[in-house]
């Protein structure tokens, strides 16, 4: 195939019969500026029904209350035309001093900020639907002032609905809302802007054009966006904005660093990010809870209730399933539960679960929908956000509906598990988490070896949460571990640690067992049982050789499992002093290990005066093995073996002084929670 074959079949629609493409290069004549060489500077937008149509939402439903997503009229994503190369190659130069932009002065930096706006004046919206162009404008605007950021999301104000269903320029979008959101926490603080606001020249006059405030800005996107709300949910693109809106008009948390889980970016664009040398925006406010101004209050709520009210059943329904809807749909249902209207006849949540909450009666069509949900790749991430939101009531009418009876298969299936897993943790009070253990209980043994633990932590975390169900939760683990003596409970620790049954256990080599983390994980909460729940897990440590459960330090996992016996804030000091003698002489070989360093870490913090002294003494006759290693220096560090040496007074009255503090501390929180206990015990006798 020629040349010119390749440039006619390329990339569909771009490629065929040129009566068609010159049609539509016809209809986009309009939206193009006015001149590639020289812009103007007032842009205007382009019309709405030019362009191919690839995406259609209903503007003339005879419902007018009703959001759907029917293909009657046509609306398709936004197109300026291609770049100018000339400016496309400026950009390009550009980026590499965004990439790393390291100026000699702000005076610097504002100069070519300035510089690189005022070349790409006029076209500023081609830029945002361009695979290159929206790259370097994210990178752009973390340089920006908040006057540039502001001027250039006033100037897609007029193609919105456009810009947002764009494949590049949904990108763009999104990076000035998380700018928006550390505006606006600046500006309820009352702080300026951190970056140099800069004098921008508006033509000759060298007068600043008023641009609209962030809140502004955010409340008529708002209601931009609200009329074709369910369109925009099932778009793949926009779907990303409105979860980010809804946070920012929330305060809620964006990025939490902590937790990748928990980021409004998928692994795929976080890496396609790294690749190209971006960065997220990292500031602290988008991690914290942020103050909101009542206008933008006021606005989620009205969002909320229209929404509410106008996504038809059929659609809701719809977005349980969906892969780009349905995040945004369970971000909408915690909104609500803040809010307390999660649970209101005919509300989202009532549409989503087939009426449920507004009529629990049995229903065959209902409940032949919720079972194939639970099963469903997605429906399923939708029913754990359900569990955590539900009331009480709700949560046992769901139990009792499509759970009970059921638990043990359900547990074993590589999907609906997770739903389980969510059904467990968020059991909500003392009698449902009883029924619970009851009916998983004879399952236990089976969750454990065969790949399906998660269930049992979750139990274990209720347990945790609701201080209740210790006693049925461990003999729970005896039944599934198959022990049935009293003295096979010695053997607890090990059957968890390596998460096999006693009768394999005995007959097994001991040397060549391995660790699973899935066992490392259930023993540490185990020992944040309340009460005497940590007593089963420390009878049989001591009834094992010390040398054996020296030898757990130095493995990742059987370390994990010591340092959570050492810092577990349920196992009494004395206790505790019982595991620390069993290292004694060992700590300046703990200290040179990967894994033993974190034990020496921990022994540290809960030892009082003496104790410290006896481990700093022990390493400093071992100084120069301690020194040898990396792990070993950074030990030598948090214990301040130089201070010791230069000046023991000193040391000895900073660690009386930070014992001190941390008794008062204990005292203060011992204090404040003794009430809620005195309460609850006051609660339990009156049931009784």
């Amino acid at each position: 195939m020629g040349e010119d074959g390749k440039r006619k079949t390329r990339r569909g629609k771009r490629g065929g019969d040129a009566k068609k493409q010159k049609d539509i290069e016809a209809s986009t004549e309009t939206v193009l500026p006015a001149s590639l060489t020289a812009p103007s500077t007032e842009y205007t937008a382009p019309p709405m029904d030019s362009g191919d149509s690839l995406f259609y939402f209903d503007t003339g439903s005879k419902d007018e209350n009703t959001m759907n997503v029917d293909k009657e009229d046509k609306i398709s994503p936004a197109s300026y035309g291609l770049v100018n190369p000339d400016l496309q190659s400026y950009l390009k130069n550009c980026e590499t001093m965004l990439d790393d932009p390291k100026f000699e002065s702000i005076e610097d930096r504002i100069i070519f900020v300035n510089n690189v706006y005022e070349e790409m004046k006029g076209f500023e919206l081609q830029l945002t639907t361009d695979h290159e162009g929206s790259r370097i404008l994210e990178k752009l605007f973390r340089i920006s002032s908040e006057y540039q950021i502001r001027r250039f999301f006033s100037l897609m104000r007029e193609d919105t609905i456009r810009l947002v269903i764009h494949r590049f320029s949904s990108h763009t979008i999104q990076t000035l809302l998380l700018l928006s959101a550390v505006a606006l926490e600046r500006g309820v603080h009352g702080e300026t802007s951190d970056l140099a606001a800069g004098a921008e020249i508006e033509g000759e006059d060298e007068v600043r054009t008023k641009m609209p405030t962030f809140e502004e800005l955010l409340l008529e996107l708002v209601n931009t966006l609200t009329p074709q709300w369910a369109f925009l949910m099932a778009n793949e693109y926009a779907s990303h904005i409105l979860r980010v809106l809804l946070l920012v008009l929330a305060g809620n948390p964006i990025e939490d660093q902590s937790n990748p889980k928990n980021s409004i970016k998928s692994k795929r664009s976080a890496k396609y990010v790294e690749d190209r040398n971006g960065e997220p925006i990292n500031h602290p406010s988008l991690s914290i809870q942020r103050k909101i101004p009542d206008s933008l209050t006021d606005a989620l709520d009205q969002l909320l209730k229209t929404t509410d009210s106008s996504i038809n059943d059929l659609v809701a329904r719809g977005f349980t399933t969906s892969r780009v809807g349905s995040p945004v749909l369970q971000q909408m249902l915690v909104l609500q539960s803040k809010k307390g209207t999660l649970e209101q006849p005919g509300s989202l949540l009532d549409k989503c679960l087939l009426n449920l909450v507004s009529d629990p009666t049995e229903n065959a069509r209902r409940d032949s929908a919720l079972k194939l949900m639970i099963d469903d790749i997605v429906g399923s991430h939708f029913l754990q956000k359900v569990m955590e939101l539900a009331s009480p009531k709700l949560l046992q009418t769901l139990f009792e509906r499509y759970f009970c009876g059921r638990l043990s298969v359900l547990s074993m299936h590589p999907i609906s598990n997770f739903v389980v897993q969510s059904l467990l943790s968020n059991a909500k009070n003392e009698r449902q988490l009883k029924t619970m253990i009851a009916e998983i209980q004879p399952s236990v043994g089976t969750l454990l070896f065969k790949q399906r633990p998660g269930v049992v932590r979750a139990l274990l975390d209720s347990c945790i949460r609701l201080r209740a169900g210790s006693v049925e939760i461990m003999n729970a683990l005896y039944s599934g571990l198959g022990i049935s003596a009293l003295d096979e409970r010695k053997e607890l620790i090990n059957l968890l640690a390596f998460l096999m049954p006693y009768k394999e256990f005995v007959n097994a080599d001991y040397d060549q067992l391995p660790f699973r983390i899935q066992g490392s994980l259930i023993i540490q909460l185990v020992l944040q049982l309340p009460g005497d729940g940590h007593e089963p897990i420390m009878n049989s440590f001591f009834a094992q050789a010390p040398d054996r459960m020296y030898s757990w330090c130095k493995d990742p996992s059987g370390s994990r499992i010591i340092e959570a016996i050492i810092s577990s804030e349920h196992i009494p000091l004395a206790t505790k002093r019982k595991v620390l003698d069993q290292y004694s002489n060992k700590y300046a070989d703990l200290a040179v290990n990967k894994y033993g360093s974190h034990i020496v870490d921990a022994c540290w913090k809960v030892s009082d005066m003496p104790y410290k002294e006896k481990i700093m003494i022990e390493l400093i006759q071992r100084e120069m093995l301690v020194q040898d290693s990396p792990f070993g220096r950074i030990v030598m560090r948090n214990c301040r073996v130089e201070q010791y040496k230069r000046r023991a007074d000193e040391w000895r009255e900073r660690e009386r002084s930070l014992q001190k503090g941390k008794r008062m501390f204990k005292d203060i929180f011992d204090s404040s929670s003794t009430p809620n206990k005195r309460s609850d015990k006051k609660s339990k006798k009156s049931k009784k």
